[in-house]
């Protein structure tokens, strides 16, 4: 694995930065936003832009002079996390605990009103089969991110989605 590579994997692999690259899904923002937006410190949000940032998961949007200083927004293209599908047992471990973490805060803010989708399944699939389900799956994720809308946008509804989705050892 090279540096860039295992700088975008470590980049994933924190609960705050999943938060950020799904919050700047839907538009630009600079560490300030973000951090009223998440309820965090604007000095640690800009600190894990940076890291993203580095990994190459975020683009810079827009960089403007304001009172003496520079704000930078930032922007995550959903398509600049396909280097790190192909990892290591082990990296893809770190990503699944920080994935976790971030599903189950997002799990106590379900609305429990209105009905959503749960799939767990380890099953034995043609390849052809496995693969269409990759690409309708890749589809699917993709026209979310592209849905996206600012927080609180109106008209918009808060949701979530968490994919893992993978081909097991032992298989022929």
């Amino acid at each position: 694995m090279d540096v860039d590579e295992l700088a975008s994997l470590r980049a994933l692999a924190h609960p705050l930065r999943l938060q950020l690259l799904s919050l700047l899904s839907a538009q630009p923002m600079s560490a300030a936003e973000a951090a009223r937006e998440l309820g965090w410190t604007q000095a640690n949000v800009s600190y894990h832009l940076r890291r993203l940032r580095d990994a190459g998961l975020l683009e810079v949007a827009e960089e403007t002079r304001v009172r003496g200083g520079r704000m930078v927004r930032y922007r995550h293209r959903p398509t600049a996390s396909d280097r790190t599908v192909r990892r290591s047992v082990e990296d893809h471990t770190a990503i699944a605990a920080a994935l976790t973490a971030e599903l189950q805060r997002r799990t106590r803010l379900r609305d429990t009103d209105h009905p959503g989708h749960l799939t767990d399944a380890e099953l034995w699939v043609d390849p052809a089969d496995w693969q269409a389900f990759l690409d309708a799956i890749t589809a699917a994720s993709l026209a979310l991110h592209e849905a996206a809308r600012p927080p609180r946008a109106a008209g918009s509804i808060r949701t979530n989605a968490t994919i893992s989705a993978f081909r097991m050892r032992g298989t022929p």
